[in-house]
């Protein structure tokens, strides 16, 4: 992030101070005409929510951004061969780097879809990695791998459109880079590792949280967007049900579902978002789901722990990216650890996401951290701990028309497909609540969007 201090932040601040409160008006009517929702679940009880966001983007230089490009390309590089080598001749764990009975243990793995082969040997097609920037020792940290049905991406895309309609001025003024070659990335990664056949974006539906990306990316990208009850499986191959009965060979599936709701045969018979025996064409090599089966376990948080160890593993390179300093209660030493220091320290569920599962020892009594205790001692494998990170905050201009300081996060998305392609934007992720270092979209956070600069001449 450009600090406060910095030529290129006074020059947006110049231009922000001669906004007027009309044209902000219009930018949150287009917001609202394009029904940019992230929808969230509470209670049990389905809220369809505007995604809050915030004029104010995330500024990243052109050196700045090159940097993280080069740690998320080598971390994704590491995490895709970490996935071929897993399904397959299982070195990392033969050599002793990943604890085999750590990995076996996880949900995530699936021993069933073990040597199966995937398209061009690319498994993690599409990639969103979160980071934050430390403003202790001023580098950026890595949170989060997510490598099965990232979202986020559609959001500063969107706002990024209508920014630039209604605020000329700012892409007038400062050299940020174009993102909006991004569906059309996306369309050509699919036709990369496509089987044969149409592309398809399978979503849950309506009442999913990210509905409005599926919807977004399948008009932008030029892909049909289809349900489960849109496909079917015949003679190991998957087509689209058209107009007139009429049926259509499906080659690449950008799925926007979990492992366990995709196929009702294979997983959860319970499932009715799915698509029978699909499982059985990927297996005969006739689809190619983006991403692959099986992706869960390099997203298992415990094996986190490990990417810095797979990139030595793998690459004979050291990461330039580091993790948040983290401890894994699977090892004794680090279980000690987190049991002795548990108020200081970030408990994670290793297996939950989108925020779930998060617990910070200084917020709970000590009732609840014995019981904290006695759960880590009882299943060691499900936690990992990490310090807590002082990262920076982020100016956000509230509905009073004031600034006020954030925490927010930087997802960045990766496409895998003749090379590792880092988009230049990101999901900036502010939390709504000033002391709060929650910011995940599904517990009520806000989004940024993220411009990143063009190189100096």
């Amino acid at each position: 992030m450009i600090e406060s201090h910095s030529p290129l932040y006074d020059a947006f601040k110049s231009v922000l101070n001669t906004i007027d409160t009309q044209r902000v008006q219009e930018l949150l009517a287009y917001m609202n005409t394009e029904a940019i929702n992230f929808n969230l679940f509470k209670n049990n009880a389905f809220i369809e929510r505007k995604f809050p966001f915030d004029i104010i983007p995330r500024i990243v230089s052109h050196q700045e951004f090159t940097y993280l490009e080069k740690g998320i390309q080598q971390r994704i590089y590491a995490l895709n061969l970490f996935l071929e080598d897993i399904y397959g001749a299982q070195k990392i764990l033969k050599d002793g780097i990943i604890p085999s009975e750590f990995v076996f243990a996880s949900k995530a793995y699936l021993p069933a879809f073990a040597n199966t082969p995937v398209s061009k040997n690319i498994r993690v097609h599409i990639s969103g990695i979160d980071l934050v920037k430390n403003s202790v020792g001023d580098g950026w940290v890595v949170l989060e791998d997510n490598l099965r049905v990232p979202s986020g991406v559609s959001y500063p895309l969107s706002l990024r459109i209508l920014t630039r309609k209604v605020f000329p001025e700012f892409f007038e003024k400062l050299p940020i880079q174009s993102v909006h070659d991004y569906p059309k990335r996306l369309e050509a990664a699919m036709d990369y590792v496509n089987t044969g056949g149409i592309n398809v974006i399978l979503t849950p539906g309506r009442y999913n949280s990210a509905f409005y990306e599926h919807s977004y990316l399948a008009k932008q990208s030029g892909t049909v967007l289809a349900t489960g009850d849109d496909l079917f499986v015949e003679k190991d191959k998957v087509y689209l049900k058209t107009y007139l009965g009429k049926k259509a060979r499906v080659g690449a599936i950008y799925r926007r579902l979990d492992d366990d709701a995709l196929d009702p045969v294979e997983f959860n018979a319970d499932s009715l978002i799915g698509v029978p025996n699909i499982t059985q064409a990927y297996r005969a090599g006739n689809i190619a789901p983006m991403n692959s089966i099986g992706n869960g376990i390099a997203h298992d948080k415990g094996i986190y722990y490990f990417v810095p160890a797979m990139i030595r593993y793998y690459m004979n390179e050291e990461p330039i990216l580091q993790n948040a300093p983290t401890y894994l209660a699977f090892f004794e030493k680090d279980r000690n650890h987190i049991l002795q220091n548990l108020r200081t320290l970030v408990i994670k569920d290793v297996a939950e996401a989108g925020g779930y599962g998060v617990v910070f020892g200084s917020k709970l009594s000590k009732n609840e951290r014995e019981a904290l205790k006695d759960a880590i001692i009882k299943e060691p494998r499900r936690f990992i701990a990490q310090e807590v990170i002082e990262f920076y905050d982020i100016e956000c201009l509230t509905n009073e028309g004031t600034l006020s300081p954030r925490k927010a996060d930087l997802r960045m998305f990766s496409i895998f497909s003749d090379d590792i392609f880092i988009w230049p934007c990101g999901l900036t992720r502010y939390a709504m609540d000033p002391s709060s270092y929650i910011v995940n979209s599904s517990q009520g956070g806000g989004f940024k969007d993220t411009w990143v600069l063009k190189e100096s001449k």
